[in-house]
C-alpha cells in the first residue's frame, strides 16, 4: 500500500521540483479510477537531482519489480546518467519521470500546470487538457480507457461555466 500523503510529503519537504503526472492527477481530476503509486515528473537540473536523491534516499528506493539483490546505487548520478524511474519504497511505489509520452519535461509542462491542495499541502498538478494530451500520447489501451474518463469529466466542467 502506498502511503501517498507521506511520500508527496516527502518531496515537498525536500524541496523538489516535481509535478504530479497519471493515475494520481486524473483523480485529483475527479478520475473514479484507483492509482497504485504517485507519478510525478521532476525537474533535472543538477541541485533538483540533490534534492530528489537525499529526498527519497531514507525511504531505501530500489528498482520495482527488479530482483531485491540487483546492485542499485540511490544518488544524483544515478538520476543524471538515467530518465525515467519506477521504484519501490518504505512508503509505497513511485514513478519518477524526466519526461513523459510526447518528450515533454519539467520545464515543458510547468505551463500546463494548476495548483491543487492535497492532504493538506500545497502540490502541482498537470492541467486536465495535458493530462488528455499525455495520457493520449501514451497511447496505453488503459490510458485510452482513461483518456474518454477525462474527457467527460472536461464536458461536464464545461457544461457548468457556460
Amino acid at each position: 500500500m502506498t502511503d501517498f500523503p507521506a511520500l508527496l510529503g516527502a518531496l515537498i519537504d525536500g524541496e523538489v521540483d516535481h509535478i504530479i503526472v497519471g493515475g494520481l492527477a486524473a483523480t485529483i481530476h475527479g478520475s473514479a479510477r484507483l492509482t497504485q503509486d504517485v507519478d510525478v515528473v521532476y525537474a533535472r537540473d543538477p541541485a533538483n537531482l540533490e534534492r530528489l536523491a537525499e529526498a527519497l534516499r531514507e525511504l531505501e528506493p530500489r528498482l520495482r519489480g527488479a530482483p531485491l539483490d540487483l546492485p542499485f546505487e540511490w544518488s544524483p548520478r544515478t538520476l543524471r546518467m538515467g530518465l525515467n524511474f519506477t521504484l519501490a519504497t518504505t512508503l509505497g511505489a513511485i514513478d519518477l519521470f524526466g519526461e513523459i509520452a510526447g518528450g515533454e519535461s519539467y520545464e515543458d509542462l510547468v505551463p500546463h500546470t494548476i495548483d491543487v491542495e492535497l492532504f493538506g499541502r500545497a502540490h502541482r498538478c498537470l492541467d486536465l487538457e495535458a493530462l488528455i494530451r499525455t495520457k493520449r500520447a501514451a497511447g496505453r489501451l488503459r490510458d485510452f480507457e482513461v483518456v474518454a474518463e477525462l474527457e467527460a469529466i472536461r464536458e461536464e466542467r464545461d457544461r457548468g461555466l457556460s
